[in-house]
C-alpha cells in the first residue's frame, strides 16, 4: 500500500511538528516494511534529521511535478498534491499537523489528520489575529473532511470535540512516541563533554522549549530567587522577544550570572543536558502534549511541571505539578528534588513506568490501526 503525507514539516521544521511528522514516518517505516510512504513536500532542502527517515528504501521525498505547482507552492500543498498522490497510486493521505489538501474529501482517498492541539483557540491572546482565524479554518475544515482524526491526547480530543462537534467515535487518540535516545545509556566521556562546553555545574535546572510567554519559563527563574546560590538555570531554546523580556527580569534581580540560555545546541546533546541536570522545568500554561515532560522523565530526572492542561496525562508520577503563577510552590519543589536523594529515586522509577507507554512501536500500531478504519470507512 502505498500512503501519502504532507511533508512539509518533515522537511522544514526542526521543532515539535517536524519532529513528530519524522517520528512517525520513521516508526511506520520500521515496523510496517511492506508499504510504501511518500512525503509531499513543497520544496526539497537539506536536513540532517530527515536523512535517516529517507534513508529507508520504502520511504521518498516528493516534490511538485510540474513548473506551476513549484511557482505556486501554497496551492499546490493546498490543492495540487491531491491529484499528485492520486496518480502516485496513494490508498490513503495523512495530513501530519493539522491541515489537509482542501479537495482531499472529494478525491476518493481516504484521509486521516493529527490535531496537536487547538490552544489558539484557548489562548488566542499568544497569536497574532489573522494566524488564529487561519489556523481554525485549515484545522476545523480538517476535522470535518478527514475520514478519521488523530488526537495526540485526551486533552486535544476533548477540545475537538467541543470547538468543532467533531464526533467522538471519529477520534483515535494516539500518544506520540518519545525518541529513543531519551532513556539509553549516556557514555561518561559524552557526559564530560557537554559538561564542559555548556560550563555545567554541580547543581542546575534545565528548561528545554520555544522561549514564549505561555511556556512559562520566567516562572522558573523568579523562583531561582529563592533557591541556593550554586543552583542555575539552563533554558535550551533560540531568542525571541520573550527571550529579552526574561533576559531583563535577570539583569534587575542581579539572575544574569545563574541564567543562561542555550540555542542552537545538538540534538543528541539534550539527553545529557537533562540526566545531569539536579530538576527539570516545564511549566507551560497549556499544551496540546508535552513532550519535554517525557524526554526528561525518561532521562532520569523528574520535573516539575503545571496543571491546566495535559501535563499530568504526559508526566504521571514523574513530575510534580504546580500552578503557572506559584513561585513559593516551584521553589519548593526544587528543594524537595533536590534535598531528598530516595524522593527522587521514586519519582523516577514511577515516572519511568508511567512513560513507558510512549514508544514507537505502540504509535506505529494504533496510527496503522487508524489507517485501517479510516480505509474501511472510505
Amino acid at each position: 500500500m502505498k500512503i501519502g503525507y504532507d511533508g512539509k514539516r518533515a522537511v522544514q521544521n526542526n521543532t515539535g511538528l517536524g519532529n513528530y511528522s519524522r517520528l512517525v514516518v520513521d516508526s511506520l517505516a520500521n515496523y510496517y516494511p511492506m508499504n510504501d510512504y511518500r512525503l509531499y513536500a513543497p520544496v526539497c532542502r537539506n536536513n540532517p534529521r530527515l536523512t535517516p527517515v529517507l534513508a529507508h528504501d520504502n520511504v521518498e521525498l516528493v516534490t511538485p511535478s510540474t513548473a506551476f505547482g513549484r511557482m505556486a507552492r501554497h496551492l499546490w500543498r493546498s490543492f495540487g498534491v491531491t491529484s499528485q498522490a492520486k496518480a502516485d497510486g496513494c490508498a490513503l493521505f495523512h495530513g501530519l499537523s493539522g491541515e489537509l489538501p482542501f479537495n482531499i474529501k472529494k478525491s476518493g482517498i481516504a484521509s486521516v489528520v493529527t490535531i496537536h492541539d487547538l490552544i489558539f483557540r484557548r489562548y488566542p491572546e499568544y497569536y497574532a489575529a489573522i494566524d488564529c482565524k487561519i489556523y481554525d479554518y485549515k484545522f476545523r475544515r480538517a476535522c470535518a473532511d478527514a475520514t478519521r482524526v488523530i488526537a495526540i491526547s485526551e486533552c486535544t480530543k476533548r477540545d475537538i470535540m467541543d470547538f468543532y462537534g467533531t464526533p467522538a467515535e471519529k477520534i483515535d487518540v494516539i500518544y506520540q512516541g518519545c525518541h529513543e535516545q531519551f532513556g539509553a545509556p549516556i557514555p561518561p566521556e559524552r557526559l564530560e563533554h557537554v559538561r564542559r562546553q555548556y560550563r555545567l555545574p554541580e547543581r542546575y535546572i534545565v528548561t528545554v522549549g520555544t522561549v514564549e510567554s505561555r511556556k512559562n519559563q520566567l516562572l522558573a527563574v523568579k523562583a531561582l530567587r529563592q533557591l541556593p546560590r550554586d543552583v542555575e538555570l539552563y533554558i535550551v531554546g533560540g531568542s525571541t522577544p520573550y527571550a529579552d523580556e526574561i533576559a531583563v527580569y535577570t539583569e534587575k534581580h542581579g539572575l544574569s550570572e545563574r541564567v543562561h540560555r542555550l540555542a542552537g545546541i545538538p540534538f543528541e546533546h539534550i539527553p545529557a543536558l537533562y540526566a545531569m541536570a539536579a530538576v527539570s522545568s516545564y511549566t507551560s500554561r497549556f499544551e496540546g502534549f508535552g513532550l519535554p515532560v517525557i524526554e526528561s522523565i525518561n532521562s532520569g530526572t523528574p520535573v516539575i511541571a503545571c496543571t491546566g492542561s495535559v501535563l499530568e496525562e504526559a508526566g504521571g508520577p514523574g513530575a510534580f505539578y504546580i500552578d503557572p503563577d506559584d513561585v513559593d510552590a516551584f521553589a519548593q519543589a526544587a528543594m524537595s528534588i533536590m534535598d531528598d536523594p530516595s524522593l527522587r529515586a521514586e519519582m523516577v522509577r514511577q515516572g519511568r513506568g508511567y512513560t513507558a507507554r510512549f514508544n514507537h512501536r505502540a504509535m506505529a500500531d494504533a496510527i496503522m490501526a487508524t489507517y485501517g478504519k479510516a480505509l474501511e470507512e472510505k
